[in-house]
């Protein structure tokens, strides 16, 4: 069992029933959870189970414009550019309300779960990252649901209280499964053992469960 404090000045965790505008949760999910410690340390031999999350400060919400893009990063999308392959961004930005989070902080517990063809057990893995986090080391900077919100990560140092707060969320995202398909409209790699990869197509499927926060404390087992 790893645990990681987390802390941000803003936040979005878009809920997938919005469409133009962004709407957060009214928490971290899981599967941002899943992302930021993988950001931190990731191997395909393992991944990220979350157990649970302690919310530290008060749910504050904040209502911003910024600026996005209205088509999709897709290789269809890039083909249709001009014939010097460039993208001309001031022709496909548009200004967009966000409904987001703000000064959020909370507390992870995670264990890491090995595949098959992992070559150490959980443990060892845990241990690496236990690491990385002391050292304040990362592949890449962590961020709240959009890259600009960036997550600063650390251990906890025993002083936390989560906010004495209950309150039901109703459906919320887990995380999302990969699931090979014949006629699936996406391609991933799956290991396969030790030795080898191989590219397969396949679906990907949104997997939700019901939120409920005890005390601060939001338990993200799977019912």
């Amino acid at each position: 069992m790893i645990e990681i404090k987390l802390q941000g000045d803003y936040a979005l965790f878009t809920r997938p029933e919005f469409k133009a505008e962004r709407v957060t949760y009214e928490v971290l999910t899981p599967s941002a959870a899943q992302g930021i410690l993988e950001a931190i340390f990731w191997k395909p031999e393992f991944w990220w189970q979350i157990h649970s999350i302690a919310v530290l400060r008060p749910i504050k919400r904040i209502s911003i414009l910024r600026n996005e893009i209205k088509s999709r990063q897709s290789m269809r999308a890039a083909k249709g550019w001009n014939p010097s392959h460039r993208y001309a961004i001031a022709n496909d930005r548009t200004q967009r309300h966000s409904l987001c989070l703000k000064d959020v902080g909370y507390i992870v517990q995670a264990t890491a779960k090995t595949r098959p063809h992992a070559d150490k057990p959980s443990p060892a893995y845990e241990a690496q990252f236990n690491r990385r986090l002391q050292r304040g080391r990362c592949f890449h900077q962590p961020y709240f649901g959009c890259r600009e919100f960036s997550a600063h990560f650390s251990p906890p140092d025993g002083s936390e209280t989560p906010i004495n707060e209950t309150q039901d969320f109703g459906l919320m995202l887990h995380h999302i499964d990969f699931v090979p398909h014949k006629q699936g409209e996406m391609q991933f790699w799956q290991q396969r053992d030790r030795n080898g990869r191989k590219l397969v197509k396949g679906r990907a499927v949104a997997r939700f469960f019901r939120a409920h926060m005890e005390q601060g404390a939001i338990d993200c087992s799977l019912n």
